[in-house]
């Protein structure tokens, strides 16, 4: 949900740079598709609300993983577009943490209890995962790259957040506030 923040925040910072939301017609990315796949697997692997369950339940390491698959895959078709060279790197951060931890991302119960995931934590603690997550702990393997930050609960759709989702933040901000200037 960082990145949604990202999204209105580039907006934002566009429009009052004096832009307009009529230039973002004129980026020319291909290969969208990619990213519609990858959205469209993250969407039925991970729950879409407190308590929810996934769509698709099982899978999801495999399905998580091809997500991410895809979305570098479209960075490297767009390699002449910088701001997407930013995304990468926190596309390839989590990807990398993922990867390393059997498809799941690590979480720290901490981070997600000062977002206000109480639904999340339980799970965490009862199971050890919940969703596209797994509890952090020494066992899950470069925790420096999980999801240890957190937008506080009073935030909408406060969430804990990874330096790689900070990194594609920052490249969405950086894409769509340059787009809109033209």
């Amino acid at each position: 949900m960082v990145l949604l923040w990202a999204i209105l925040l580039g907006l934002l910072i566009g429009l009052l740079r004096r832009g307009s939301l009529a230039n973002l017609a004129k980026l020319d990315l291909r290969a969208g598709g990619l990213v519609l796949l990858a959205m469209l697997l993250q969407i039925l692997i991970f729950p879409l609300g407190q308590g929810a369950q996934p769509i698709i339940p099982w899978g999801t390491e495999y399905f998580h993983i091809a997500s991410y698959i895809f979305l570098l895959l479209f960075v490297v078709i767009n390699h002449r577009e910088w701001a997407l060279w930013t995304m990468a790197l926190g596309m390839l951060s989590n990807f990398v943490v993922i990867a390393a931890n059997g498809g799941y991302m690590p979480a720290s119960i901490e981070a997600l209890r000062a977002a206000g995931k109480t639904t999340v934590v339980e799970s965490l603690l009862a199971t050890g995962r919940s969703g596209n997550v797994i509890t952090m702990n020494e066992q899950t393997n470069l925790n420096f790259l999980g999801d240890l930050f957190w937008l506080p609960a009073w935030v909408p759709l406060a969430t804990a957040f990874s330096i790689g989702d900070i990194l594609l933040a920052m490249g969405i901000i950086w894409l769509l506030q340059a787009k809109l200037r033209g």
